[in-house]
């Protein structure tokens, strides 16, 4: 497919530890799990999904000027909690030309203050969080009717 029928999902730290890490507020869902269910959700509105992982701000950085790059259809990201601190990630989701949709498993709002900040929310046209793992399903969905839309 295309790079315009191509959805990143992008993932920052300890995402990789799902389903281990603090399940009473991420649930039981794994990383895995999450991936298939990116990956389904896209495909069955005609999109294929990218996803990718890191624990590394830079790495993140350097995927969101790839999907610059390569002209993808949209951007999903949980930058965790890279949500609240990183300036760069911000920066560089304004360098996007196309839809970016913001997904937390939990509700950040609604835990620490110093989660109620989100840097990546200001570049975002939705914010879908508190669903567990249904959040990245519906931030997809959400993703494919504004894509549809814009047309």
């Amino acid at each position: 497919m295309s790079a315009s029928k191509t959805i990143m999902v992008l993932n920052g730290p300890n995402l990789n530890m799902l389903g281990k890490r603090e399940p009473e507020i991420y649930g039981t869902a794994t990383y895995a799990d999450i991936t298939r269910l990116c990956t389904e959700t896209a495909a069955a509105g005609g999109y294929t999904a990218d996803i990718r992982q890191s624990n590394h701000e830079g790495q993140l950085v350097d995927w969101i000027q790839e999907a610059f790059d390569a002209g993808v259809a949209g951007v999903v990201i949980n930058a965790a909690a890279y949500t609240h601190t990183s300036v760069a990630i911000h920066d560089a989701l304004r360098l996007l030309k196309c839809p970016v949709a913001e997904v937390h498993l939990s509700n950040p709002k609604e835990r620490e203050e110093f989660r109620h900040v989100s840097y990546v929310e200001q570049v975002a046209f939705t914010h879908v969080s508190g669903m567990g793992a249904h959040s990245y399903e519906v931030a997809i969905e959400r993703l494919m009717l504004r894509l549809t839309h814009s047309k």
